[in-house]
């Protein structure tokens, strides 16, 4: 698992013309709470921050924060960035202890998609219908990422929670609290359905085309009688 650490300076002071100050001298105001400590206001570097949002594993690693005199762990709880501007306006983060469970989204990693005989010769696409779950773990055990094989999927075929690879100690929140065995993925044929529906717009444009044009020969004979 890669490791992530952060320089936090404390701040005691608040407001929103504190915060436009630190961002204009490339700071982040963040907050780190949670555990048996009251929160605290930080300011962290932008670049720094930036840079690590670039890397999927570090919204689903354990942080290593330093702020102050103390080193703390910790997990990204929450991001706000700039509407339009590539920004980041606020950070959360939530202190871990090494005793207790936490919840946590992480990433599913697809393999085998392209050798999936649905896929390869059976003319089928895989369709991702979840693309992230949340799992319930010691900090120690959190993964990166889930990782679920469709190596073997056939033209019809899904994959479901269950059939996710799970590392010890990490158990998917859904499926402990009784929830149902979703599909996370599938096989597909949508390219029928695209044909389909093309045929089905080329006969209504010939049923059109047949109507109008008995539609002409009647009024024509309709003139020719009257005459």
């Amino acid at each position: 698992m890669a490791t992530f650490e952060l320089n936090a300076e404390v701040r005691n002071s608040k407001g929103t013309s504190l915060a436009r100050r630190l961002r204009r001298t490339g700071k982040v105001p963040g907050i780190l709470y949670g555990g048996d400590q009251d929160p605290v206001s930080i300011t962290l570097e932008h670049d720094q921050i930036m840079h690590s949002l670039d890397n999927e594993a570090f919204h689903t690693s354990i942080l290593t924060v330093k702020a102050g005199a103390e080193t703390q762990k910790a997990i990204l709880r929450d991001v706000q960035m700039h509407p339009f501007r590539p920004r980041v306006m606020h950070v959360d983060l939530q202190r871990v202890s090494a005793t207790e469970k936490i919840h946590m989204k992480v990433p599913i990693h697809f393999a085998g998609e392209d050798s999936a005989p649905g896929v390869k010769t059976q003319g089928g696409v895989m369709s991702h219908v979840i693309n992230e779950v949340d799992v319930s773990c010691l900090p120690a055990d959190l993964p990166e990422f889930l990782e679920a094989d469709a190596s073997g999927l056939n033209l019809g075929d899904a994959l479901h929670l269950s059939d996710l690879k799970l590392p010890d100690g990490v158990e998917l929140t859904l499926l402990t609290h009784g929830g149902e065995d979703v599909a996370i993925a599938a096989v597909t044929m949508v390219k029928t359905v695209v044909e389909e529906e093309e045929v089905e717009g080329e006969e209504g444009e010939l049923a059109e085309g047949e109507a109008a044009a008995a539609s002409t020969e009647a009024a024509d004979e309709e003139e020719s009688s009257e005459g």
